[in-house]
């Protein structure tokens, strides 16, 4: 009886460590940049779910693609309707890994470099991904960034002659999540 006691209390004691591991955020930010001659268009999307398993290395995002804000309420409108078609493809997703985790300390302060590789889905598009970022450990909270720049013609966003002068081809995206809470 010992014994079998003993057991459980150990796979218990495993089971609570490999949960611990893993990190969420319900507020991350992505936001993303295009700058053209005519004029640089800027949004931030601050409701952001991502998951971070720091045993592992795998990550995921995801955001509702109605939750990006612009300046301008028509390049919102824009945004929403005409090139990202938010109603029809709602979400944009990443799944993937900290394809170097083993190089990350996550119980040590310090910004580790890492590479991250997965699969990006916008507009319904999906296409492998791989970025250069940062996972800074500080105080015991974890925060990943990077920035990296994606193709509107990769995903299908098709930008009408007319207005092909005010927008980029290419977008820069900013990823800064700060992983407050274990799982």
């Amino acid at each position: 009886m010992k014994k079998i006691f003993l057991s459980m209390a150990a796979l218990i004691a495993v089971a609570c460590t490999a949960t611990a591991q893993k990190f969420y955020t319900k507020n991350g930010n992505i936001s993303f940049f295009s700058k053209t001659n005519m004029e640089n268009i800027k949004a931030d999307n601050n409701q952001v779910m991502s998951v971070l398993n720091a045993q592992s290395g795998e990550l995921q995002f995801s955001l509702l693609v109605k939750s990006f804000h612009f300046q301008k309420a028509l390049m919102e409108e824009h945004f929403n309707e005409n090139y990202l078609e938010s109603e029809k493809y709602p979400k944009a997703t990443f799944k993937g890994s900290i394809t170097d985790a083993g190089k990350v300390n996550f119980k040590a302060d310090g910004t580790y470099p890492v590479t991250v590789s997965g699969d990006l889905t916008i507009h319904g598009v999906t296409n492998k991904a791989t970025t250069k970022g940062n996972i800074i450990v500080k105080g015991g909270k974890i925060t990943g960034n990077s920035v990296f720049v994606v193709a509107l013609a990769d995903y299908k966003i098709a930008i009408p002659k007319l207005v092909e002068a005010n927008i980029s081809k290419t977008i820069e995206i900013t990823v800064n999540c700060l992983y407050d809470q274990k799982m």
